[in-house]
């Protein structure tokens, strides 16, 4: 495919539908279009849970897991049951092929999950949180799914940096005192498209 065709305009949608139509319309070649544009971030945020201490015996959650690209990068450095969602029943469909999650449902990032509330040891978010996909409040709804002492790993994009609500989002979890931090580094997104990205980790209090 012609990856411009998969990312333009990706990080401008507006709603969940049309993010959810875009994925629908490009699932089979989601990953061809992320490989040929290098993308690393599922690696950075599993690598960074593991540095970070994470319990690789207790189950993951792998929010936003799309084709299964991060359930891929839990599995290779240890994680054993992974658990996933994401809004798109195109892309999970396609995880499901995958064979790698213990559960797959649909969810909705941008508002909270009673029923999973205190639910995880581990929540990874590897390229989700960002305009387009989620908004800023999805921080809080996946850390209320954690369990006092758990982990979450994420990655802000430099779309999400210049939107600057993301990262005040993740002050104001800090500094209220629901989470305190454990990793921090900027590094590369996705080198095809001259992206970067921070990568987060989490422990929440």
């Amino acid at each position: 495919m012609a990856d411009d065709d998969f990312f333009d305009d990706i990080y401008g949608l507006e709603t969940l539908d049309e993010t959810a139509a875009h994925y629908a319309k490009f699932a089979k070649a989601y990953e061809q279009a992320m490989a040929e544009n290098g993308y690393l971030t599922p690696g950075r945020t599993a690598a960074a849970l593991i540095n970070s201490g994470a319990d690789m015996g207790q189950p993951v959650l792998d929010i936003g897991c799309g084709s299964g690209l991060s359930g891929l990068a839990l599995k290779a450095v240890g994680f054993v049951t992974i658990d996933g969602t994401d809004y798109s029943d195109a892309m999970l469909a396609e995880a499901q092929g995958k064979g790698l999650y213990r559960a797959l449902w649909q969810g909705d990032l941008s508002v909270p999950d009673a029923e999973r509330a205190d639910n995880y040891d581990t929540i990874n978010a590897a390229g989700v949180i960002n305009p387009g996909h989620a908004p800023p409040e999805a921080l809080d709804n996946a850390l209320a799914m954690l369990k006092s002492g758990g982990l979450f790993a994420f990655s802000l994009n430099d779309h999400a940096i210049a939107a600057h609500d993301y990262e005040g989002r993740v002050h104001m979890l800090l500094d209220g005192g629901w989470a305190e931090l454990l990793h921090r580094e900027y590094g590369e997104h996705m080198p095809g498209k001259d992206l970067k990205a921070w990568v987060y980790v989490l422990r929440k209090r």
